[in-house]
């Protein structure tokens, strides 16, 4: 197949050099000092047992018209920064592309094609934390989408050069549960690469189960730089994750999703991570943009849709977003370090 994937970074590399290596003709997007590293160097991944693997040549650019049609594109971008390359999409796409949307939180197309009597009620709704002006869904056409759930940590260590940490499982599922010959395909294709890559029948119930506790250790470990098994450790912060999740699975359940696990197990997942810091808390420390919209904030709209109190949710989501506004504002960092 042909594959593009947009937004190159961490994830979609990872993606990238295994699709290439497998024999898929891939094209990459991104930018920067990374775009020039693979350009002239390829793509190379180190995996969690130190074997390398180097896909070059490979095709790569920042401009997205330049990839011309493929037949799946991968979105690795964060939520916050799909609108801008949305209006470039429709120049890769013929008329049987899949566009598989790998971001964290709830996604856009949460209201689109939902199943069952309890859906019915939203069907077709906007998640305007995700997508305020309309953009995404202006430029990517609903039936093209297959949501999927991200479930390895990789990092980019240097241009050019990826070291997965941890994982390789990307669940994936058509909206509206069916199973498609087009999902099949791209599921065959990522399990022939190395990867797990299980169809879901309820995308959604998966999606919930990662942004359980991404809505609550996230922003809690931005705010107190304290890494996951602190929070769970720490009574305060544990009984204010526990809350903030109760919060979301009210909601959860009232649009007919399905907890697979308990609360305590989920927090207990959580805490067995051991010493490791949030995606978040990185953003913090890195001075990137935080990602309060698509896993907080989105929850906090569906708690209005549903007629659902968030008082917790709200709290942190006021304190960490005035956090990312003041970083944003001064263009800063912030860490925890030793004194001098």
């Amino acid at each position: 197949m042909k594959i593009c994937i947009v937004g190159a970074g961490a994830i979609g590399g990872m993606l990238g050099v295994k699709l290439a290596c497998s024999g898929h003709e891939v094209t990459l997007i991104l930018r920067g000092a990374n775009l020039a590293a693979v350009q002239q160097n390829g793509l190379l991944l180190i995996e969690e047992n130190g074997n390398e693997l180097l896909a070059k040549p490979i095709r790569a650019t920042s401009v997205i018209s330049e990839a011309g049609l493929q037949d799946v594109l991968i979105l690795g971008m964060k939520a916050h920064q799909v609108a801008a390359v949305a209006p470039g999409l429709p120049a890769l796409m013929h008329a049987e592309t899949r566009v598989v949307t790998m971001q964290n939180g709830i996604p856009w197309w949460y209201f689109h094609k939902l199943p069952g009597e309890l859906g019915k009620p939203y069907l077709g709704r906007a998640v305007k934390a995700v997508d305020p002006d309309g953009i995404i869904a202006q430029h990517i056409a609903v039936d093209r989408v297959i949501g999927s759930v991200v479930y390895p940590a990789s990092e980019v260590i240097r241009p050019g050069v990826i070291k997965v940490i941890e994982g390789n499982r990307f669940t994936l599922g058509e909206l509206d549960g069916s199973d498609t010959p087009s999902i099949r395909a791209i599921s065959d294709a990522f399990k022939a690469a190395g990867f797990k890559a299980p169809v879901s029948s309820d995308i959604r119930s998966e999606i919930w189960l990662k942004v359980w506790g991404n809505l609550s250790f996230n922003p809690i470990s931005a705010l107190t730089h304290a890494t996951l098994e602190d929070i769970c450790l720490y009574p305060a912060t544990r009984e204010l994750a526990a809350c903030m999740m109760r919060e979301a699975q009210t909601i959860g359940e009232k649009l007919g999703v399905q907890f697979k696990v308990s609360l305590d197990k989920r927090i207990a997942g959580a805490q067995a991570v051991g010493q490791h810091k949030t995606s978040m808390l990185q953003d913090v420390e890195a001075g990137r943009q935080l990602e309060l919209a698509a896993l907080v904030g989105a929850v906090m709209e569906l708690g209005e849709i549903t007629d659902t109190p968030t008082p917790n949710i709200n709290a942190v989501y006021a304190l960490s977003s005035l956090l990312a506004k003041k970083l944003q504002d001064h263009q800063a960092t912030l860490r925890i370090a030793p004194a001098a």
